[in-house]
């Protein structure tokens, strides 16, 4: 079978599309690759949640696999919005790799006497209401300076000096295999700075009616991590949230029990309190989780 991936154009965004352009040229078949620019790669000079709308790193794929130009988009599954548009579903997804937050710190910024070893008043750069807000949370002492591009690029704004320390996924370090030698590197616990929902996941979108690619990506799908990021998910749409939403959630199936951390709050400003819950199904557990939300705030 011969299958076009839409992706864009960044290193990471690259190095997805290739890591399941392997996998499925493994099962036999023909797979090439499709650069498409999104809008949040041409605008690089507004925060998230200064932007307006969703699905800013999608919306252009998703287009074109409408269009039939391409079978395939392999995205971030964070970036996704909760509801597929219309004739779109999720395929499969992908192993879950490390989903924490890491804090690069430029050695401007290192002290070892404070929390996560970060001098005081440190300026930390993130453009993500969710990791502005639990930074708030834990450090509300440092300055927050928005931070866009690629990973690259903002690994580079570090190190020419502009940030005294930024956050970052630590799965899109790994991926890309970037030298961090010149850093100080601190990966907070997910249980301290909660992830995004689906962060380290790959979704494998396609069009609904593409029954033959359906069944071929089944040979590739998580079933484990579906179940787990299908409850981190549902809470954000519950929330009917986004990039813009100061949410984080992670569900983790220990044992027979999903033990799931979340952190809340109503704006990017505000401090995000954070939540734990457990049971031994998903099953309501996502309404259960955002009604003690709205609660708690």
């Amino acid at each position: 079978m011969k299958i076009k991936i839409g992706s864009r154009g960044s290193d990471l965004a690259l190095w997805q599309a290739n890591f399941v352009k392997d996998q499925l040229e493994k099962l036999g078949h023909e797979v090439v690759i499709q650069i498409i620019v999104t809008s949040g790669d041409r605008i690089q000079d507004l925060s998230f949640d200064k932007m307006e709308g969703k699905g800013f790193f999608t919306k252009e794929i998703e287009e074109a696999l409408l269009r039939k130009e391409v079978d395939l988009a392999v995205h971030s599954h964070k970036d996704l919005e909760t509801k597929n548009p219309e004739g779109l579903i999720i395929g499969a997804v992908s192993y879950r790799d490390n989903p924490a937050d890491l804090l690069l710190i430029h050695e401007s910024g290192f002290d070892s006497s404070q929390p996560f070893q970060l001098k005081k008043e440190a300026i930390v750069g993130t453009s993500a209401a969710r990791r502005k807000s639990q930074l708030i949370r834990l450090r509300p002492d440092c300055i927050i300076k928005d931070l866009r591009g690629n990973v690259p690029t903002r690994v580079q704004k570090l190190r020419d000096g502009q940030y005294d320390a930024i956050v970052i996924a630590a799965a899109g370090v790994a991926r890309l295999n970037l030298d961090l030698n010149d850093f100080i590197e601190v990966e907070f616990s997910i249980k301290d700075f909660i992830p995004a929902p689906a962060q380290g996941v790959l979704g494998l979108q396609i069009r609904n009616d593409d029954q033959n690619l359906k069944e071929v990506l089944q040979a590739i799908n998580h079933t484990d991590v579906e179940q787990e990021i299908g409850v981190e998910r549902k809470v954000m749409q519950l929330l009917d949230g986004g990039c813009q939403l100061p949410l984080g959630v992670f569900c983790k199936k220990i044992d027979s029990m999903f033990h799931v951390h979340v952190s809340f709050s109503n704006a990017s400003s505000e401090a995000a309190k954070t939540f734990f819950f457990q049971a031994n199904s998903t099953t309501g557990l996502p309404e259960l989780i955002v009604t003690e939300l709205k609660n708690g705030q």
